[in-house]
C-alpha cells in the first residue's frame, strides 16, 4: 500500500474545521472581553488598579471604567496608580478623561512601596481626590528623550514649558501646591507619602482603602461644568472592576519585543509554508503570529518603516532560498531586519523600544539558518551532476508547489526545478522523474496504485 501524499493527509474538510474551531475560539474570546460592566448599583464606589508603564492599554482600561461608573451612577471611581511613568501622549488623554468625569474620581498611589514618577505625577494630580499609601513616591517628572536621554536646545524648553503649564494648571484646579509641581518637571524633584502631604501636594495619606474612603467622606469635589458634588464613600459599597480579558492579554503582548518577535516568527512561518506548501501548521501559526503582532502593534506608538523594513527582510530570505545570489540577498534580509528592529519603536520612552540585544541576536540567528540552508542546497544542487543521469531518472519525487507545467519537486532533501509532460500536478503529488536537462527535471504524474 502506498503512503498518502501530504494534501491527502490535511484534506480540505480538517482544514475547514480547524479553520471553523480557530474563528469559534477567537469569537469566544472577543464575546468574554464584551461582557457588560462590573456591576453594583447606584452610589458603589467603582475600584481600577492602574500597574506598569502609562500606555494606551491603560488608557483604554481607564477609559471603561470610567465609563462603567458614570453608566451605573458610582458615587467615585478609585484609581490605583503605581507607574514608573509612561508615554505622554497616553498620559494626556487618561488626564482629560479624569478631568472629564461625571464623577468624581480619587488617584490613590498604592501599594506601599508603589509610585506615581513621571506621567505618574501628572495622572495623580489631574484626580479630584488624590492620595498617598505609606512608603509611596511621587514626583520626577522632568520630560526625556526616546533613549532616556535629556533632550538638549530649544525643544527641551518647549516640551519643559508646555509639561510645566499642564501641572500647574492641574494643581491649581484643586488648590494644591504648584510650586513643587512645576519643581517636578523642571528639577525631577521627588517626594515620599509624608513629604506629599505635607507640602499640599496630595490630600490625603491612607494606609488603605477602607481609610480613604473614610477620610474623603463628605469633602466637596468640582466636576466638569462647575458642578459640585458630595462625596459619600464611607458607607459605599466597593466594586473592583478590573482589566477584562481582553485588556489583560494586550498588557502582555503590547510589549515592543513581545511585537517584534511575532512580526519576525509569523514572517519566517510564512517564509517555511511557501517553501513547503501543504504543511498547514507553520502557514496557520505564521497568519496568527502576525495577526498578533499587528494587534499588539495598534496599541503602541510604532513606526511603519520598521514594519516595512522586518517584512522585506523576510522576502529577501526568502528570495534566497530560490535565487543563487551567493549570499547577497540573506546579508540584505539582515541587514533589512536590523533597521527595522532600530526603527520599530524609536521615539518611544526606553521601556517602550525594542532591546538591541534581541534584534541583533534574531538578525544573526536567521543570517545563520539562512546559510546554512544555501549552502546545503547548492551542495545538494551538485550532487546529482556527479551520480549520473542514470541514478535520477525513473526514481520519485514530490511536488512542493503546483506544476502547471512549472514548479518546484523536493528529492532527496534537495528542492528542483521541474516541469510536467502533461497536465498540472498539485502539491504534496507524487512524480516520476523521466528526464533531466541541466537543472531542471521532466517529470510526470505518479500513476495510482490499484484498481
Amino acid at each position: 500500500m502506498s503512503t498518502a501524499p501530504r494534501s491527502d493527509r490535511f484534506p480540505a474538510s480538517r482544514r475547514i474545521r480547524f479553520g471553523g474551531a480557530f474563528v469559534l475560539i477567537a469569537l469566544g474570546a472577543v464575546g468574554f472581553a464584551c461582557a457588560g460592566g462590573p456591576g453594583g448599583g447606584p452610589g458603589d464606589v467603582h475600584v481600577l488598579t492602574s500597574e506598569g508603564i502609562v500606555n494606551p492599554v491603560m488608557e483604554r482600561y481607564i477609559d471603561r471604567g470610567i465609563d462603567a461608573a458614570e453608566d451605573e451612577e458610582a458615587s467615585a471611581v478609585v484609581i490605583r496608580l503605581d507607574t514608573p511613568g509612561g508615554l505622554i501622549s497616553s498620559m494626556n488623554d487618561i488626564v482629560k478623561r479624569i478631568l472629564a468625569a461625571r464623577v468624581p474620581v480619587m488617584v490613590y498611589v498604592t501599594p506601599p512601596g508603589g509610585q506615581a514618577a513621571s506621567a505618574g505625577t501628572f495622572i495623580t494630580m489631574s484626580g479630584h481626590v488624590a492620595a498617598m499609601a505609606p512608603s509611596t513616591r511621587i514626583g520626577a517628572a522632568h520630560p526625556v528623550g526616546g533613549g532616556g536621554e535629556e533632550i538638549e536646545g530649544p525643544l527641551n524648553d518647549k516640551i519643559t514649558n508646555d509639561s510645566v503649564a499642564l501641572i500647574r494648571s492641574l494643581a491649581l484646579r484643586y488648590d494644591r501646591n504648584a510650586d513643587w509641581a512645576e519643581d517636578a518637571v523642571r528639577n525631577s524633584v521627588s517626594a515620599n507619602d509624608t513629604e506629599a502631604l505635607a507640602l499640599n501636594v496630595v490630600d490625603y495619606r491612607a494606609p488603605d482603602l477602607n481609610d480613604l474612603l473614610r477620610q474623603a467622606d463628605g469633602r466637596q469635589v468640582a466636576l466638569e461644568g462647575a458642578r459640585e458634588v458630595t462625596l459619600a464613600t464611607a458607607n459605599a459599597d466597593i466594586v473592583y472592576n478590573d482589566r477584562n480579558f481582553i485588556e489583560s492579554f494586550l498588557d502582555i503582548i503590547a510589549e515592543p519585543n513581545i511585537a517584534f518577535l511575532l512580526l519576525s516568527l509569523g514572517s519566517l512561518a510564512l517564509i517555511i509554508e511557501l517553501t513547503h506548501p501543504g504543511a498547514i501548521f507553520p502557514g496557520v501559526f505564521g497568519v496568527i503570529s502576525l495577526l498578533l503582532g499587528f494587534f499588539a502593534l495598534s496599541v503602541l506608538p510604532f513606526n511603519w518603516a520598521g514594519v516595512a523594513l522586518i517584512l522585506f527582510a523576510f522576502i529577501l530570505f526568502g528570495l534566497e532560498l530560490f535565487i543563487v545570489s551567493h549570499g547577497i540577498l540573506g546579508i540584505g534580509g539582515a541587514v533589512s531586519l536590523v533597521l527595522g528592529g532600530l526603527l520599530l519603536t524609536s521615539g518611544n520612552p526606553p521601556e517602550l523600544q525594542v532591546s538591541r540585544w534581541l534584534v541583533f541576536t534574531m538578525a544573526a540567528a536567521l543570517g545563520a539558518f539562512v546559510l546554512f540552508v544555501l549552502v546545503n542546497i547548492i551542495r545538494a544542487r551538485r550532487m546529482p551532476a556527479q551520480m549520473g543521469i542514470e541514478t535520477v531518472v525513473g526514481r520519485q519525487a514530490v511536488a512542493r508547489s503546483p506544476l502547471d507545467p512549472q514548479g518546484f519537486v523536493f528529492l532527496d532533501g534537495e528542492y528542483w526545478s521541474a516541469e510536467t509532460e502533461e497536465g498540472s500536478v498539485q502539491p504534496g503529488e507524487r512524480v516520476v522523474i523521466t528526464e533531466v536537462r541541466g537543472l531542471k527535471l521532466k517529470v510526470k504524474r505518479q500513476p495510482s496504485e490499484g484498481g
